[in-house]
């Protein structure tokens, strides 16, 4: 792995704060160069429209390129000192000009997001030694339902000594051993292979199966027989003025969320100009058959929600729902239990 690539592992660039660092755009390419030891080399950067970063430094003096600061087994207090100036330019420009993202790859940090805006949960990465390994929890029973990891292919398929990107997931062991003949899914790694398959983050299966298994691998996290699984759903009033329809009638109908059941509690979290949870209603009915699409939403099916309290505006404001770690609110998300006893107390 060079330099460059390790410096800039899980970082995503944005191109308008590269332009203001001072690079300049030549052709397809972004460029930036500065001098160092006392003007006797010249670091040039470049940045492809990708994003990949290359850098090379040029020997002022000799008028040539200088490669020995790539050369590890080259140790003196020279070349480590060119090698060290060399890092520190690339470290400034990843502070300045990049953005750190979980994962390794595309599909990886696509999946994630998808599973923060339905679940509302973020990965936590556990453990020093394995800082690639991230799990995803139920907010609320606290069981894994996703493990994320980093590892050689060849681990799974001798084949192959690529890096790639797993997600384990839990399913019925039928349906593991169907799927283990096709491409892109393998026994799971290092979890019990049995109830937990491995599928490579690597667009060879689409992101929607992908979605589709770890909702079901998420319905095992739900505790059993509980009545009481609390949410947060977000309301938009640009397109449906929920408060207008809760002051007529104290029952409305909602698109369902796949885990939803009836007696669960919904707390509704109107977007601008609110910011803010206004509603807590109780589930009354689930999978009522209801078609509909626009340019905004998509439902199949609905579910009968009936109101139990109503929040003074501003009480619970997106500012004070990030001191209990929800950052945002664009999906069905499950409600962090010390914000659901705060809101409690606060009534």
């Amino acid at each position: 792995m060079t330099i460059e690539d390790e410096i800039f592992k899980r970082t995503k660039i944005d191109f308008d704060k590269i332009v203001k660092y001072g690079f300049q755009k030549e052709n397809t390419v972004y460029q930036y160069s500065k001098n160092i030891m006392n003007d006797t080399f010249r670091v040039d950067i470049e940045i492809s429209k990708d994003g990949v970063v290359k850098g090379k430094i040029y020997d002022l003096d000799m008028e040539e390129e200088y490669n020995n600061f790539r050369v590890e087994d080259i140790t003196g207090s020279f070349v480590s000192k060119v090698r060290e100036e060399f890092k520190d330019i690339l470290k400034d420009i990843r502070k300045n000009c990049f953005i750190s993202i979980p994962f390794l790859f595309e599909q990886s940090n696509r999946i994630a997001e998808q599973i923060k805006m339905k679940y509302g949960d973020d990965p936590e990465f556990e453990w020093d030694k394995f800082k690639g390994y991230a799990t995803f929890k139920n907010a609320i029973s606290k069981k894994w339902y996703g493990l994320i990891m980093n590892l050689d292919k060849c681990k799974l398929d001798a084949s192959s000594n690529l890096e790639v990107e797993i997600i384990n997931v839990k399913l019925k062991p039928e349906e593991i051993e169907a799927l283990q003949k096709k491409k892109g899914f393998y026994p799971a790694y290092h979890m019990n292979k049995k109830n937990w398959i491995s599928i490579v983050l690597d667009d060879t299966i689409n992101d929607s199966e992908i979605m589709k298994l770890i909702d079901e691998s998420y319905s095992y996290t739900i505790t059993k027989g509980s009545s009481n699984t609390e949410w947060i759903i977000p309301a938009n009033p640009k397109y449906f003025d929920i408060i207008e329809a809760l002051k007529k009638k104290n029952t409305i109908t909602w698109k369902q969320h796949t885990n939803i059941k009836v007696n669960d509690l919904v707390y509704l979290y109107l977007a601008e100009p609110y910011s803010s949870i206004l509603y807590k209603l109780r589930v009354k009915d689930v999978n009522l058959p209801y078609e509909y699409k626009d340019e905004n939403i998509k439902m199949q099916k609905i579910m009968k929600l009936e109101l139990i309290e109503e929040y003074e505006e501003g009480k619970l404001p997106l500012k004070k729902l990030k001191a209990f770690g929800v950052k945002a609110v664009r999906g069905p998300r499950s409600m962090p239990q010390e914000l659901s006893k705060y809101i409690d107390k606060m009534i």
